[in-house]
């Protein structure tokens, strides 16, 4: 029998792009940990699967994260449901990979609209239970955050800019009592990064990375070192650990990154991969690009 301390315990948590991949894996985390859970996405049927699955209370709702009139009704639904929301989780997030020159504009713009403006839809809407909660917010975030790859221009400044606007807002609300954390995650075994793995331009990507920076990591070992880090009200969580020491040479890492990639990615090998995984084909045909 665990020993732990239940933080967070009969509070209310809100998880986006909770279907499947790290966002299903951290709601089965704070659920084990006594937390209710609402569940944001996309898929529908998958939402309902793994709330189906939790042990505690729940409810899924379908919305998408770049909508601020449905994402207002959907705090408003969870706060009178479950109760005021003491833990925010922005994981929902879409990838794509090719020359930027080549890209889709449509595609290229939802992805940081997803990944950088939803994140600051779900941060607003839900904001003010947080401040009666006096609670946590947490970000997802990437080794992209860090250090920017040739080949994945939208999701690296989608990743560089939720990073800024973590850091922006933990100073906003700390004389508040709301915290705000920042998660650096490398790969993940999840759905979108098996179906990156499928087009050259990533397989390549990947390739030239360090050894330590190709592997991936199970998304249940991923979730419960940042379900730790909502516990602890960490400002910072790294997975791997020794992302920790990239922020102190990121400074040095586009000069570096371009050295090593002058001579392997040209832009007449590539072809552009639309967004990854079924989170990204659940993505296409919604936001204001697409009305």
């Amino acid at each position: 029998m665990s020993d732990r301390k239940p933080v967070l315990s009969g509070r209310t948590a809100v998880v986006t792009g909770a279907a499947r991949g790290l966002g299903a894996a951290v709601a089965r985390e704070l659920s084990e940990r006594g937390v209710r859970l609402a569940l944001l996405g996309l898929e529908g049927d998958e939402l309902a699967r793994t709330a189906a699955g939790l042990p505690t209370e729940s409810l899924h709702l379908h919305v998408d994260v770049t909508d601020d009139d449905a994402m207002v009704r959907v705090a408003e639904e969870v706060g009178r449901r479950l109760g005021p929301v003491s833990v925010v989780v922005g994981n929902a997030g879409v990838a794509e990979g090719g020359p930027f020159v080549d890209s889709d504009p449509d595609t290229w713009r939802r992805v940081i609209e997803v990944n950088l403006v939803g994140s600051a839809i779900t941060a607003r809407t839900f904001l003010p239970q947080l401040l009666r909660t006096r609670g946590h917010y947490q970000q997802i975030a990437s080794l992209a955050s860090i250090g920017a790859a040739p080949m994945m221009s939208a999701y690296c400044a989608s990743k560089a800019g939720v990073e800024s606007f973590s850091h922006s807002l933990r100073a906003e609300l700390a004389p508040r009592g709301v915290s705000v954390g920042i998660a650096y995650l490398n790969w993940i075994d999840t759905d979108m990064i098996r179906d990156a793995d499928q087009h050259r331009v990533l397989r390549e990507l990947r390739a030239h990375m360090p050894p330590p920076a190709r592997r991936t990591y199970a998304p249940e070992y991923v979730a419960r070192l940042v379900v730790g880090a909502v516990e602890r009200r960490a400002p910072s969580v790294y997975v791997p650990g020794w992302l920790r020491g990239v922020q102190a040479v990121r400074g040095g890492l586009p000069g570096l990154v371009s050295l090593l990639t002058r001579r392997e990615l040209t832009r007449s090998q590539f072809e552009a991969t639309g967004l990854l995984g079924a989170g990204g084909r659940a993505a296409e045909g919604f936001g204001p690009t697409h009305a």
